[in-house]
């Protein structure tokens, strides 16, 4: 038989070594077929081309090295540079398989930067990836490099210290920026995590961000509560981003 059925024979019969499996024909032998496992990896789109190969090459390498069935999605994952790599076949298999994808790799770093796939995205498309923040818009990740400065200073500051009326959230901001506003809507479920305990999480936002905030009253048959930030576009930037992190 060739490598590629032997690696069947293995993976389907790990615990009868092939060697033996002649010698033993004769004996009494139970072989238990499990289903198989099914893994689902999230991979950088620029990585993705050489887990495949040229022509598929090296994916049907993969494939037949391994006795592991892999699938990379065509599309990328919502709101990211991410596809999906899905694995199927017995635990041994998908080890192997894994061991493989994680040598490809390593030899073929990511290109660019790479917008991480999740699931439930924030309601303002505000992305951190490699020490930058990106802001959704349309298929596009825009760098804003405002809320990068912002978001560096949150993580080297104590995070919640109390700041005058009159001072900007953080050191650096331009104090003359000229002040707009934005609107969003939170389900009523969730607006006790944005307000905290006698409006505790609300004013530690409103000291971080330098914006002001203000929380319309619930409104008979709403599911939603109407959200005003007022500030530079900075300001704004940051609160929204501490209300979706709430």
């Amino acid at each position: 038989p060739g490598l590629h059925d032997q690696m069947w024979a293995s993976a389907l019969s790990p615990s009868v070594p092939i060697r033996n499996a002649e010698s033993s024909a004769n004996s009494p032998c139970t072989v238990t077929s499990k289903p198989p496992v099914t893994l689902r990896l999230v991979v950088p789109a620029s990585q993705c081309g050489s887990l495949i190969g040229k022509g598929g090459s090296k994916i049907k390498e993969i494939r037949e090295s391994t006795g592991a069935q892999v699938q990379v999605a065509g599309d990328m994952l919502p709101n990211s540079t991410e596809r999906a790599v899905t694995i199927s076949g017995t635990p041994d298999a998908i080890i192997q398989c894994v061991k493989q994808i994680c040598v490809v790799m390593l030899e073929s770093p990511p290109k660019g930067a790479t917008i991480p796939y999740r699931p439930k995205p924030a309601s303002a498309p505000i992305i951190f990836a490699g020490g930058q923040a990106f802001t959704i818009q349309g298929q596009y990740a825009i760098p804003h490099p405002d809320l990068t400065k912002l978001h560096q200073l949150a993580m080297q500051h104590p995070p919640f210290t109390p700041l005058g009326q009159t001072t900007p959230g953080f050191p650096g901001l331009d104090a003359t920026t000229p002040t707009s506003s934005h609107e969003l809507t939170i389900p009523n479920d969730l607006i006790g995590c944005i307000i905290g305990r006698q409006g505790s999480k609300i004013n530690e936002i409103r000291q971080m961000s330098g914006a002001q905030i203000k929380i319309a009253n619930a409104t008979e048959g709403s599911a939603e509560r109407q959200v005003t930030i007022t500030g530079s576009p900075a300001n704004i930037s940051l609160a929204q981003y501490l209300i979706n992190a709430r």
